[in-house]
């Protein structure tokens, strides 16, 4: 098949449609707000020198190949920069913004083209490594509307703050804007607290700010698909464990400790809890009002409600609680365990590797050719088959990633088309191993491998078990009391790790 489609494209005036380029979304971890983009004639002059403006993160693309004496702009090492048509600019979007970026999702994944080349008409480009094929919109909660029903009840007086800040304007306009809402949430506390005077005691204010930064960490760095079953439940239970730990019994700047018992800044720190970088607060609902009482009708909400309400008694303990608080919770642990323990690993998660397909790559951004038409390869993974001339030939590498397995498939739909041979090196990856976890573990036929990080193996992995009322994975079964065990060396979804050093 191979050989009749190179065949077929050497005929003349027969283009193969190739697939167009998805919607990218601005995205770099952990990085600044701003990403530069260049006009594409100083570019082909003098490189990234001096940027002609700024676009920020969470801003959506369809990029394009800016074409040059016949070539597409590129670096000195053979990374595009793009011309890019925007979709959403993270600056200014509105909630229509998200029907917006769904519809062109749409449409581009519909689309063949046959080549990916700019029309006349654009004019800067931008280094596509700071661009990613996303598919989550935009994320807005919706507009106040008057309750349907009672609000759950209250669970004591930080709760009772808690749900109070989540229904406050205070609380709504630090969502009104896309981009900066870990900082907007901030001021939103403030803004809530000192309107509040005398209202309740500053201490209790205090508190519920940290145990409202805390749960809203523990539920979306937990499975958020487990709902209330009691694995999640417990698995929520050991983030917080993490957080209090970071923040009570080792204060580190580095992990976001500004002080003793600061779990807010432990709790909200990107480069411990991913969850809270920049373009994934725009996407998820984790800086939302999601406690607000007029949208427990809503399914989405209503879950996310249940799960806070499940998992409030607990954290609240591990947080503000002693000794015997969290013997109690975590019941059969050694004490010492429980008060080191600052780490987890979230196998799932984590880096995909594939062992048993040698020839996988990568590719973070490439240019591949196939006569006087070029296509954009970006951040995606190829499977690279034979050496030619400049480069090599490929096909898609498609991962599907199942609850216990990564599903594999390939497809050619670049036929004739060469990726450039610098962007190609076949090196293993290392620490690949069946789950994440460590070798003798029975787990049967692999069904997916994990990259591990260097310091998992420095500490002592924990099995902890949590007694839970059980409501299932839709949070509306019948409260049954079981008990879940979280982590041991062979646990495949998270691995809580003491005394990491």
């Amino acid at each position: 098949m191979k050989r009749l489609l190179l065949a077929l494209a050497a005929v003349p005036g027969l283009a193969l449609a190739i697939p167009a380029t998805p919607v990218m979304t601005l995205y770099q971890f952990n990085g600044p707000l701003d990403i530069p983009y260049y006009d594409a004639d100083a570019f082909l002059r003098n490189g990234p020198a001096s940027p002609a403006g700024t676009l920020s993160q969470g801003s959506s693309v369809i990029p394009c190949l800016v074409l040059k004496n016949g070539r597409p702009l590129t670096d000195a090492g053979g990374t595009p920069y793009v011309g890019f048509k925007l979709v959403v600019d993270s600056r200014t979007a509105t909630p229509a913004s998200a029907e917006n970026f769904k519809q062109a999702v749409a449409e581009r994944k519909a689309m063949a083209v046959p080549n990916h080349h700019c029309d006349g008409s654009v004019r800067h480009v931008i280094d596509v490594r700071k661009l990613y094929p996303m598919e989550k919109a935009p994320f807005f909660d919706p507009p106040p509307a008057p309750a349907r029903r009672p609000a759950r009840p209250d669970q004591g007086e930080l709760d009772r703050i808690v749900k109070a800040f989540h229904d406050s304007p205070q609380c709504g306009s630090g969502n009104g804007n896309l981009t900066g809402r870990r900082s907007a949430l901030d001021r939103a506390w403030d803004q809530f607290s000192q309107a509040n005077p005398g209202h309740w005691p500053a201490r209790a204010l205090e508190q519920a700010r940290h145990l409202d930064y805390v749960m809203r960490t523990a539920l979306f760095e937990g499975h958020l698909e487990r709902g209330c079953n009691a694995y999640g439940a417990c698995e929520r239970n050991v983030i917080a464990l993490s957080i209090r730990n970071r923040g009570k019994e080792g204060c580190s700047s580095g992990q976001g400790c500004g002080g003793p018992g600061d779990f807010q800044g432990v709790a909200s720190k990107p480069s411990q809890y991913n969850i809270w970088d920049e373009y994934l607060t725009q996407v998820t609902g984790l800086t939302a009002c999601f406690l607000r009482q007029d949208l427990s009708h809503a399914e989405r909400y209503a879950k996310l409600q249940a799960m806070y309400e499940q998992s409030l008694p607990d954290v609240q303990r591990i947080l503000f609680g002693d000794d015997a608080d969290l013997k109690d919770i975590f019941p059969g642990a050694s004490l010492a365990d429980l008060k080191s323990l600052r780490h987890y690993y979230h196998a799932p998660a984590m880096g995909k590797c594939f062992p048993g397909h040698t020839r996988a790559e990568y590719i973070s951004g490439a240019v591949a050719r196939k006569g006087t038409d070029f296509a954009l390869i970006a951040n995606t993974r190829i499977q690279v088959d034979d050496r030619t001339d400049g480069g090599y030939f490929f096909q898609d590498f498609i991962v599907t990633q199942k609850d216990d397995r990564d599903e594999v498939r390939i497809a050619d739909h670049y036929p004739g088309f060469v990726i450039d041979a610098r962007k190609i090196d076949l090196k293993p990856t290392a620490r690949c191993v069946p789950y994440g976890i460590p070798a003798g573990c029975e787990t049967g036929e692999p069904g997916r491998y994990r990259t591990t990080p260097a310091w998992l193996n420095s500490g002592k992995s924990l099995e902890l078990r949590c007694h839970i009322k059980d409501r299932g994975e839709n949070c509306q079964a019948p409260a049954v009391e079981k008990t879940a065990v979280v982590g041991g060396r062979c646990d495949t979804q998270m691995r809580p790790v003491a005394g990491v050093k």
